[in-house]
């Protein structure tokens, strides 16, 4: 498994050893994955995306790669990032394609996006409605063009298969980086969030997505993709939901579009004088404006094909701030916050 720290990686480890799987797991830092998995039954590989000549031979006598791995933070904290994107999203996946074929590999479970479509603002979006990639930012154009590259490579190898999971905003226990969505939760708990942002999200729990990919890995179809984007909310939704799971009162008022656009600009600003990392780019401004009210996706193949139910966000959101609270990174719980 490529990406095997990250918070997809580490939920679908644990799935996985339920299941009685024996998992190889690619990471860049040993350390980082000793400490997420602690005492179990995984046999860590070093290595990274950017060079899998480098651990291609850990994919020997493997039966199925899950590929979870993917460059992605970095692409929204301002500046161009396509030179990194293209070669950890795109070559990188091409490469362990090839060489885990090379090795005898012929079971390919790819991590796609919710990225790679598109649907008019408040319709219900399918795995049929790709988006077109001269629509896309960088981060986007990247999952579609690794797409192809899978696409590509079962046309050319009849006798390999490969399925790819569509996630949305994925939240849940585990979120060491922290991701974007760890984030927010930390954020909102610090009280560094001064108001509602505009936009609406598709939330789903890293662990129905992990789900997700066994349950496609058993009995999905090959070249398919498999919707696991969970629920639609608009931030306004949203943000008493977190406040609830972390037992503090959540600001009221709406952040005018506008204003981000202004704080993005002095935040970049700001992070090319210092050298520091930009709070707010504006590359995370686009993605709210253009994706607002285009977060409804179908999960009724994924329903119907693969048996996939999603967990209520209410949970995700609970197991996700006592995860962090369990590690020292949010204060005690206060008393519950009514609404």
């Amino acid at each position: 498994m490529t990406g095997a720290t990250g918070l997809l990686g580490n939920n679908l480890v644990r799935a996985l050893l339920k299941q009685g799987f024996h998992v190889r797991a690619l990471a860049r830092s040993p350390e980082k994955a000793k400490a997420q998995f602690g005492d179990l039954n995984v046999e860590i590989v070093t290595g990274d995306m950017l060079d899998v000549n480098d651990f291609a031979d850990s994919l020997r006598d493997v039966d199925v790669v899950f590929h979870t791995a993917a460059y992605f933070r970095d692409s929204y904290t301002g500046g161009s990032h396509w030179p990194e994107l293209h070669a950890a999203n795109v070559l990188g996946t091409r490469a362990l394609l090839e060489h885990a074929y090379a090795a005898g590999v012929r079971r390919f479970m790819h991590v796609s996006s919710i990225a790679v479509l598109r649907g008019k603002r408040g319709q219900v979006v399918d795995e049929t409605m790709l988006r077109d990639e001269r629509d896309a930012d960088d981060y986007y154009r990247s999952k579609i063009l690794a797409d192809r590259e899978l696409l590509k490579f079962l046309e050319h190898h009849p006798d390999a298969w490969g399925a790819m999971v569509l996630p949305g905003w994925m939240h849940g226990p585990g979120d060491m980086g922290p991701t974007s969505a760890g984030q927010t939760i930390l954020d909102v708990a610090r009280g560094k969030v001064p108001g509602i942002p505009p936009g609406s999200v598709c939330l789903v729990d890293a662990r129905d997505v992990a789900n997700a990919l066994i349950m496609a890995n058993h009995q999905g179809r090959r070249g398919e993709r498999y919707l696991a984007a969970g629920r639609h909310f608009t931030m306004a939704e949203l943000m008493p939901l977190i406040g609830r799971a972390l037992g503090v009162k959540v600001p009221e008022r709406r952040i005018p579009l506008a204003l981000l656009y202004v704080f993005a600009a002095i935040s970049e600003a700001k992070a090319r004088l210092t050298g520091r990392p930009v709070l707010f780019s504006w590359a995370t401004v686009r993605a709210l404006t253009t994706e607002n009210e285009r977060s409804r996706f179908s999960a009724a193949k994924s329903e119907r094909e693969l048996g996939l139910v999603f967990r209520p966000v209410e949970e995700t959101l609970h197991d996700e701030v006592a995860w962090f609270r369990a590690r020292g990174w949010l204060p005690e719980a206060s008393k519950p916050v009514r609404s």
